[in-house]
Formats: C-alpha cells, structure tokens, sequence
C-alpha cells in the first residue's frame, strides 16, 4: 500500500513537472506573439496597471533568481581563459552601444528624456535569456554564463555610472538608491541562487528551475503589462513620433547583433564563439531598464525600453537562423 501510494506521488510529480515544462516551451515560442500582446492590454488596462507597479520590484527579483539557477561561482574561472573576450563584450554592451543609442537619437530627436531612454534600454545588463538561444545555437555555453555572471554583478557599479553621465546636470537622480535597488533586484537573487546552484552540484537547476521557468516567463509578461501604463497615454495617441521611436528602437537593437556578428568573424573567425557573442552581446534585461525608467524617471524615458521588448526575441530568432548558415558555410570553407 505505502509502495502504491509512493508510485502515485511520483507519476503526479512526473505529470506535474512535464506539463510546466510543456508550459515553458510554448511560452519561449510565443514570446514574440505574448509580449507585444502584454504592452497592448497593459495600455488597455492602464488604471490598473498603475496601481500595481509596487510588484514589479519583486516580480523581477523572482525573474532574477530563477533564470539564476543555472549559474554558479565556477562560471567565474572561465575568465582566465577568455579574459579579453569577457572584457571586451563588457566594454561593447556598456560603452560603445551607449554611445551610439545617444548619437541616434540626438541626431532624430531633439528630446533629452528620448535620449535617456535609448541610452538606457542598452546600458543594463545583458539577458539572462541569451544563455537559451546560446544553446540554440551551439555556442560556448560556459562562456555565455561567465558573461551573463560578471556583467550581472556589476551591474549596481556600471549602470548607475551610465545613468549619471546620461542625464547630466537635467535630472536630479538617487543614484545610491538606485544602486540599492540593483542590488535588491539583480544581485541578491543571483547570488542566493548561485549559492543553491553551488551546493546542490547543480541538482537544484533540474528540481527547482525548470519549475520556475513558465512562471518567471509569466513575471516579464506581467512586468511589461503593468508598466506599460506608465506609457499608455503616448501609445492612445499615435504619432509620426512615436513611429520614429519605434523605428530607431529596432535599429539600435538590431544593430548590436550585427555588431557582434562582424566582431566574432573578422577577430575570431569562430562560429562557436560568434554565436555566444551575437546572443550576449545583442539581448539585453531589458527588464530591469523598465523598472529603472519606472521608478526613477518620467514616463517618456521609458518608451524606448519597452519598444525594446517586442523586438528583442523576433530579432534574436532571426539571428539563430543566421550564425546556423554562418556556421555551415564556415565548415564547407575548411573542407
């Protein structure tokens, strides 16, 4: 009877755990379909989505420890044998994209709050999602979490810098309580989960993170949907202007894939580390940009970064479908 009744517990638990990850896998391939749909009910919804931006803090705190849970403090030593690649990526995604999302938008929109956006939807870290289409792509894993690590941890330094330098003398901005926050949201979460990863030998990525993936997927859906009330006024009245955002928004994004792309071949002529460097180096937490927008600016800084999200997964599925043609022509040449 006990030995029936253990069976039963485990085939529901198995039930259990293959219909979350059934969940997860249609989430990831509607990602595309569900986020622009998120932004539009978030617009249509926009008195009650105001009222619940105090969970968005804590919904991306969630978000953070569980795509965590594949990370562990081992991720570090791959920088010994990547150190210029690690450093370089860190210095592209926080320096040089900066740069050019502050040159095209002063150079289309005479708007400093536009400009902060822009500046701002490229200056967080890069996506914790990268590590998927890393995969995807038959990238360097190890490298692809080594990355994701570093620049997540230095993150509350790097970003509260950006943002200083961006807004000039224009905004009055806490940046220690903005560095707080990061803290709060990114690194706290990522460490705890770290430390789980760390002392469970990884067991806890395959009992507890798959579990939580549909639902920190669920989290960003409704992160975009309750922030973008905060948007809904501009997005209600359509504009030349907003359609000029939006079209900047999709060439600044697109063009750190392309970025990359040119990099990994011209210097490394290497599809596994092309791959690892268009996905880390293109996607962005875009995420946490909502949230800084949110909390610490006016409203229009965050038009830029929640445009952002309806193209970063299109662009990213492309690009899968791209470095996979780069790699088959790059084994034809060496035949």
């Amino acid at each position: 009877m006990i030995l029936l009744t253990k069976s039963i517990v485990f085939l529901n638990g198995e039930r259990r755990f293959f219909m979350l990850d059934n969940l997860n896998k249609q989430l990831t391939k509607l990602m595309p379909i569900l986020t622009p749909l998120s932004l539009i009910i978030g617009v249509l919804i926009a008195d009650i989505g105001s009222q619940l931006t105090f969970l968005v803090s804590w919904l991306f705190a969630f978000m953070t420890f569980a795509g965590s849970l594949t990370l562990n403090f081992n991720s570090l030593k791959i920088f010994i044998k990547y150190p210029y690649v690690i450093l370089l990526t860190i210095a592209v995604l926080h320096i040089v994209m900066p740069l050019w999302a502050y040159l095209l938008s002063t150079l289309v929109f005479d708007d400093h709050l536009l400009t902060i956006g822009f500046i701002l939807s490229v200056a967080v870290p890069t996506g914790v999602t990268s590590f998927i289409w890393v995969s995807i792509s038959h990238g360097n894993k190890a490298l692809c979490l080594s990355i994701i690590l570093i620049d997540t941890l230095l993150s509350p330094i790097i970003m509260p810098i950006v943002v200083h330098l961006a807004i000039g003398e224009s905004i009055n901005i806490d940046t220690s309580s903005l560095t707080l926050d990061l803290l709060w949201m990114i690194v706290l979460p990522s460490v705890l989960a770290m430390i789980l990863n760390q002392y469970t030998h990884g067991k806890i990525e395959e009992k507890l993170g798959k579990k939580l993936a549909p639902f920190s997927k669920i989290a960003l859906f409704l992160i975009v949907m309750i922030n973008s009330s905060i948007i809904a006024p501009y997005v209600k009245n359509m504009s030349w202007e907003l359609a000029r955002i939006i079209v900047i928004v999709f060439i600044v994004a697109i063009s750190g894939y392309i970025l990359w792309f040119l990099i990994g071949h011209f210097v490394w002529k290497d599809p596994t580390l092309v791959s690892t460097l268009v996905f880390t180096g293109g996607m962005r937490n875009i995420a946490v940009g909502i949230v800084i927008a949110s909390s610490y600016f006016p409203p229009r800084v965050a038009l830029p970064i929640v445009f952002g999200m309806l193209f970063q997964q299109v662009i990213a599925s492309q690009f899968s479908r791209i470095v996979e043609k780069y790699r088959e022509k790059m084994k034809l040449s060496e035949s």
